[in-house]
């Protein structure tokens, strides 16, 4: 290869045309990360033409010129006609870029300063039309096909751009420098001056600014030097590294790139397809999420995110298959992936993915979800479609319930994929699910029982457990079971706001006289769920905190409106309809309990697990003591304690102040007494935990009197044990 450094004029000046391949990313700087910085620059060497003094003979002022980068051309055959053609490698964004602000300055000089400057920005924008055989071959950059147009209207001065192309990032780009060399020319403020800033602009741009050219010799592979720049460094998406790659395969295989671009590759050009979603805590592009799932179902095995364009080439090159049937498929599973959040709002894989992937944030059993619907009716029932995916989320919703890890959810999905496939037919894709997730017994991977899932989902303080997306899911579910076919509503409205039916605030009308303990008790049972529902707005405080009828505990008549009755005017649920009709009069502890038991028992049948599973719920419940429920009334049992000043001295302070001999709580909820993150030997060695020599957070453990009896490192929780007692 080689490399010279030139100015705009030597880049622009001749005959030319700069065309970027059709399986280069589309046009994507912004303002506040590209355009802006690039007009401060150019503005400054501006200012500085201007303040120089006049030059003495022939040439312009001596200025320093600005370095805006490089890119890398590949040259073309030119069959006929006189306009040279070079193929941009690299460096297509800073060139369009170049060219849009030229035309925009081009823009503004003609109107409002010299003919000549006009014309000499004028001749770096467009080539002679008396040379040129195609309307397009004028441009002197030609971006890819999804820009052409806008381009093409932006870089005409007698043309407007259309409303519903005007958010287009070109057409941005064009309207932010134009409006940008209006105001620092002064054409509005100081317009005896702008002819002089307008010229002193298009002589800047035309001869201070300077960029590295690279011209590829015949035998370079432009492929590799693509990626080398590329893949190793710049932010360049992993979907624009295998557009880049398939395009490149399907030129050595002779295939039609404008039909292969236009029958698979268009749709992935648009806004939807490199708009940020969430992938776990981190937001990515959508294409390349959607990518990594799709390397997932084909590959049948896990893909780091930073692996998914060499997981892909590699594919590419072992199958050594037509490109056009890799991209058929890639397309028809974007159509897939694209279409879930349009998916019948009363089908299964639209209940799945808007409870699982959504609500639950288990975005990692969208491969499975992707293998079942590529499936037709001939290959896989609906019925036996829909059994697969009620056993999934039946698994994952009894999981997160009783408080066990899903971190490893992405592996099971893969050992389950692997399943699937290898039985050699989709047909029995329910089944086989429902037999491979019942098989698992180990902790991080078990299908909890109906006991334990009626424990935990009646006993647990849900709401305090619980993101309000997830619980509002649980109650929407439960709301959904009860209402018949012929409901007028339909389903359970989305996005109604999760409400107490005994007010977390009940000591000012709903207090009978209880003890410390029994208050502390009712403290934990009104966020259960047997006390939880839905409504269509959120009451005001004095409603919410309010009593269940006129008449509060003590017998007093209030002028309040009653919170049962500020439920029967808010809501339409069916789960309130039965909580008004049954308890007409008062709403106590008992009610809350009983309802939790049944809600929690219908639960067992909406996410039901197979009969004839091995019974899995523990001896002692796993149940996730929550730093409120474990401190909650009485006094504390004697234990020995000695004093300690250490580090960890919050976790000594606190497990003195438990009030049960067994406490099992989540990592993260020991940093939180702590109130900073533990070290990651903790989530690593059990010895971090265990023993009762030493400092550290043994040390504070042993001198409150208790000790660690078991530590999951995998599911991150700890179960302490006061003094010698027996678990």
């Amino acid at each position: 290869m080689q490399a010279q450094t030139h100015s705009p004029t030597g880049i622009f000046g001749n005959q030319i045309r700069y065309v970027v391949p059709l399986f280069q990313r589309p046009y994507v700087w912004s303002e506040g990360e590209q355009w802006a910085p690039l007009w401060e620059d150019v503005c400054s060497v501006a200012d500085a033409v201007l303040q120089a003094p006049a030059p003495m003979g022939y040439g312009g002022p001596t200025v320093a010129p600005h370095f805006l980068g490089a890119i890398v051309l590949e040259q073309q055959a030119t069959l006929a006609g006189y306009i040279a053609v070079r193929h941009v490698i690299d460096g297509q964004q800073r060139l369009t870029t170049l060219q849009i602000l030229l035309d925009a300055v081009q823009e503004v000089v003609e109107a409002h300063g010299r003919s000549v400057d006009a014309q000499a920005l004028h001749s770096m924008v467009t080539n002679n039309p008396a040379v040129t055989q195609a309307p397009e071959e004028t441009f002197k950059v030609w971006p890819t096909s999804r820009d052409q147009q806008v381009f093409r209207l932006v870089m005409d001065n007698d043309q407007q751009v259309p409303p519903e192309l005007a958010e287009n990032a070109i057409a941005q780009a064009h309207r932010f420098f134009r409006t940008k060399t209006l105001e620092w020319s002064g054409v509005a403020t100081e317009p005896e001056q702008a002819a002089e800033r307008l010229g002193a602009l298009a002589q800047t741009l035309a001869h201070h600014l300077r960029m590295v050219v690279i011209d590829l010799e015949p035998g370079d592979n432009a492929q590799v030097i693509f990626e080398t720049l590329n893949h190793r460094g710049t932010p360049l998406l992993a979907a624009d590294l295998i557009k880049n790659y398939l395009f490149q395969v399907a030129t050595a295989q002779n295939a039609d790139l404008e039909k292969l671009y236009a029958q698979f590759w268009a749709q992935f050009d648009n806004e939807y397809w490199r708009a940020p979603v969430a992938q776990g805590r981190l937001y990515r592009p959508r294409i390349d999420v959607f990518l990594n799932y799709w390397l997932t179902v084909k590959l049948l095995k896990e893909v780091a995110t930073d692996r998914i364009f060499v997981e892909f080439r590699d594919l590419v090159r072992r199958e050594q298959s037509p490109v056009a049937e890799i991209m058929n498929e890639l397309a028809e599973a974007a159509s897939i992936y694209e279409s879930l959040d349009k998916l019948p709002e009363s089908s299964v894989p639209a209940r799945f993915h808007y409870r699982v992937v959504k609500a639950l944030d288990s975005a990692a059993v969208t491969p499975f979800l992707l293998w079942l619907l590529r499936w037709n009716q001939d290959a896989l029932r609906i019925s036996e479609r829909d059994r697969a995916l009620n056993a999934v989320e039946s698994w994952i919703v009894r999981r997160t319930l009783c408080r066990l890890t899903n971190q490893g959810v992405n592996r099971v999905v893969v050992e389950l994929l692997r399943t699937l496939v290898r039985s050699g037919s989709p047909s029995n894709a329910g089944a086989l699910t429902e037999e491979f997730l019942g098989a698992q017994t180990a902790d991080s991977r078990l299908w909890p029982d109906d006991e334990w899932f009626i424990r935990s989902l009646s006993e647990e303080p849900l709401y305090k457990m619980l993101t309000r997306g997830r619980l509002r899911m649980i109650i929407e579910a439960l709301e959904d079971d009860v209402r018949s076919e012929k409901s007028e509503a339909g389903r359970c409205p989305r996005n109604l706001t999760v409400e107490h039916v005994m007010p977390q605030e009940w000591k000012a009308h709903w207090d009978d006289g209880r003890d410390l303990i029994e208050a502390a008790q009712r403290d934990q049972l009104v966020q259960t769920l047997g006390n939880l529902t839905l409504l269509t707005g959120k009451l005001n405080s004095s409603v919410s905190n309010g009593p269940w009828t006129m008449v509060d505990a003590s017998g007093n008549v209030l002028e309040d409106v009653g919170k049962r009755a500020a439920l029967l005017r808010h809501s339409t649920l069916k789960l309130n309809a039965y909580l008004i009709v049954d308890h007409p009069k008062k709403w106590t502890d008992d009610d809350i309990r009983s309802r939790g038991l049944d809600m929690a028992t219908r639960a067992t049948e909406i996410w039901s697990r197979p009969g004839g599973l091995e019974q899995n719920a523990p001896l002692v419940s796993p149940r996730i003591v929550t730093l409120a429920g474990a401190d909650a009334g009485g006094e504390p049992v004697p234990s020995p304690v000695v004093q300690h000043t250490g580090r960890y001295r919050a976790l000594w302070d606190w497990l003195q102040r438990q009030h049960l001999d067994l406490v099992t709580v989540s990592f993260e909820d020991v940093e939180e007494v702590l109130n900073f993150k533990l070290p990651a030997s903790a989530r690593n060695y059990p010895a971090f935990w265990i023993g009762r020599e030493g400092g550290g957070i043994r040390g504070a453990i042993a001198d409150a009197g208790w000790r660690a009896a078991g530590v999951n490192v995998v599911d991150e929780h700890v179960t302490f044990v006061r003094g010698q007692a027996d678990f």
